[in-house]
């Protein structure tokens, strides 16, 4: 019997899928011949290894991609061929390759973005023709393909391509061919909210490219949309993705308040997971294991707040919908508690990183702009828009828990308050106060002119924002030389003094009022120290140099602190008769003196002692009746602000679009 021609060969300890070993041979630097037709047709047929084309990719160099120059075009340039052939499944294979492709060599940093991207992908002579051609196959794609994973992974390689080259000449592309009425299309023929992230995002990136500079289509295409149902859509997705980048804060820190029945707010099905890691309740996160995870939160997927930020600012539509459009069952959140909730937790953890601080200031824009609007601000306030919304309360100060659906007013009121609590340290977040303050401001004089009284608990808001003043004074040698400064505290001090002349239109109940009054006596010290140290007065109160015309209101020419010095000034000297009737006159440094002294000047305080001498109920009595000797001249200006204007934050929306494309990039990895 002849011995057989075969020979066993030796068990290789891995194997490596057939991709891999084509990935090899197309990137070899040394010893490269030009693929055949077969090994093309192989390449595409074969279904792409994402993990591994993105390590070899990730190990070459910049200048070894540029070396590659032969390779990439070849294969980009294929990529989009058998994309356009409506092969299955070579369709989905390319799509696949050239997402994973694009986010490899795109975020590599180049001597020469521009120029250095464009060789590597099509040459400068072809460039026009190849880029052309890549997305108007993508944009038929998005808008007719056969079914519905097939034009999403054509949306996901456009996030690629846009966020990869979005500092490069490349990205016009996409604004010269214009994809929103594919992407409206996507989303409308979609069978789950859960399909609106991508393209949704999408828009928000192509949005805001050179917007500041040039007519950006897709702004105007935002402004005339009408399409409701679509709309809505929209609305409910942005909801869902909210709120499941709560949940990413919720899985380092469950702090899920007794009796919150919401099951949604802990389940949401097909998106990735947003948290790192999936973790057992019963393995909390260490202090400083806690600290590294809410570190890289919120997940790449807030990069969908720019686009409902874009959408919100240009189309009033969306922004009525997001505020009125409710749950679509009894167990889950609307879509606008789920926004609100978001900002809640960012706000709350806003001074862990600049990232953090922009979405959180991106979200105030929005909810800027929703107040503004009388007939949302009228939804907000009144008790027809009730919403229950679940507020971060994973550091103190807590404030007093309030179950159940509330009026979205002050929902929004327990965001800020939280957001001016938490967020007190030396290098203050200048700007993230004055949209507080400026949020506040629109909301107290809707409530104002509407009558409108709101069941609050207001003593913890008048406690918060006298001790911002409080914070301020103290270290005011640390933030006097900030640019905003002036524009925060003059807008501060003004919206102290309208609620002090305006407090009895929108406080529910006389003692409510009398509270405010007593806070503000009982800080009068701290007050005059403020004044001082900020040289604050009538005649300085004209609008700093450097400061925004879209907070004008907060620097006109009102003499806000003189008001709130005269109110201590008219309390005090109550007080100081008061005492003087009990058998003891006290004296502006606080010493007992049985002479004729007269009452205090107008920069005298309230002495530790009386505090002593006068009970907290004493001193209320004397502050009821001291109003009818008060007189609270009314300041026009008091309750002036300007609307929102977009170019007055040109350089703040545009590091958050930067942050934007920053995570758009991740999402392709």
């Amino acid at each position: 019997m002849e011995a057989s021609p075969l020979t066993q060969q030796s068990r290789p300890e891995t194997f490596q899928p057939k991709i891999v070993q084509l990935y090899e041979i197309l990137f070899r630097i040394t010893d490269y011949a030009d693929p055949s037709e077969g090994f093309w047709r192989e390449f595409f047929l074969l279904p792409p290894s994402r993990a591994q084309l993105q390590q070899i990719l990730g190990e070459l160099t910049s200048d070894e991609v540029l070396s590659l120059q032969s390779q990439t075009r070849q294969l980009f340039a294929r990529a989009i061929r058998e994309a356009a052939s409506e092969v299955s499944p070579n369709d989905l294979h390319a799509l696949e390759t050239l997402t994973t492709f694009l986010g490899g060599i795109l975020t590599k940093r180049y001597t020469n973005p521009s120029s250095d991207i464009i060789a590597i992908l099509a040459g400068i002579n072809e460039v026009d023709r190849v880029i052309s051609d890549l997305v108007t196959v993508l944009d038929r794609i998005i808008r007719n393909g056969r079914n519905l994973e097939l034009r999403l992974k054509a949306i996901r390689t456009v996030i690629a391509m846009a966020s990869g080259a979005y500092r490069t000449s490349l990205i016009s592309y996409f604004t010269h061919r214009d994809l929103f009425p594919s992407l409206m299309k996507f989303i409308h023929d979609s069978d789950t909210h859960l399909h609106v992230l991508e393209p949704f995002l999408l828009l928000g990136l192509l949005a805001n490219y050179n917007k500041f500079e040039l007519r950006n289509p897709y702004q105007q295409r935002l402004d005339d949309f009408v399409n409701e149902a679509t709309i809505q859509r929209i609305v409910s997705g942005t909801g869902l993705s909210c709120a499941a980048l709560r949940n990413g804060y919720v899985a380092v820190q469950d702090d899920v308040p007794e009796g919150w029945t919401l099951t949604s707010t802990l389940i949401f099905f097909g998106l990735r997971a947003l948290a790192p890691g999936t973790r057992d309740k019963s393995a909390a996160p260490s202090t400083e294991e806690a600290k590294e995870m809410f570190a890289e939160l919120p997940a790449p997927e807030a990069a969908i707040l720019l686009a409902a930020y874009d959408f919100t600012n240009a189309n009033k539509l969306f922004g009525y919908n997001l505020v009125t459009q409710p749950a679509e069952t009894r167990n889950e959140e609307s879509p606008f508690s789920s926004f609100l909730s978001l900002t809640s937790y960012l706000l709350h953890h806003a001074y862990r990183s600049v990232r953090v601080a922009q979405y959180a200031e991106l979200n105030l824009f929005t909810v800027r702009i929703l107040v503004e609007d009388p007939v949302l601000c009228k939804r907000i306030c009144a008790e027809e828009g009730k919403r229950a919304v679940r507020l971060c309360r994973q550091r103190q100060p807590f404030l007093p828990l309030v179950q159940g659906e509330r009026v979205l007013a002050t929902v929004i009121f327990d965001i800020l308050i939280d957001s001016i609590s938490h967020n007190l340290r030396r290098r203050l977040d200048i700007n993230l106060y004055c949209h507080t303050i400026a949020i506040l401001l629109r909301l107290f004089t809707y409530l104002s002119s509407n009558k409108t009284r709101l069941s609050y608990h207001w003593s913890e808001l008048w406690r918060t924002l006298l001790t911002l003043i409080r914070f301020l004074s103290t270290y005011a040698s640390d933030l006097s030389s900030h640019s905003q400064i002036n524009v925060l505290t003059t807008s501060l001090v003004n919206l102290i003094a309208f609620s002090l002349s305006a407090g009895d239109t929108f406080l529910p109940d006389p003692s409510s009022y009398d509270d405010l009054f007593y806070k503000i006596v009982e800080t009068g010290p701290v007050i005059t120290k403020f004044r001082d140290a900020y040289k604050l007065s009538s005649n300085s109160a004209s609008a700093p140099e450097g400061a925004r015309p879209a907070v004008k209101e907060t620097t006109s020419n009102v003499p806000a602190i003189d008001t709130l010095i005269a109110v201590c000034t008219h309390f005090q000297t109550l007080l100081f008769q008061e005492e003087s009737a009990n058998g003891g006159e006290v004296n502006g440094n606080g010493k007992t003196s049985s002479n004729g002294d007269s009452g205090p000047s107008s920069t005298t305080v309230i002495p530790a002692n009386l505090k002593k001498n006068l009970s907290p109920r004493k001193v209320h009595q004397i502050i009821k009746q001291g109003y009818d000797t008060l007189s609270i001249q009314a300041h026009e200006d008091l309750s002036r602000w300007e609307r929102w204007r977009e170019a007055d934050w040109k350089t703040e929306l545009k590091k958050v679009a930067r942050g934007a494309v920053e995570d758009a990039r991740r999402l392709g990895l």
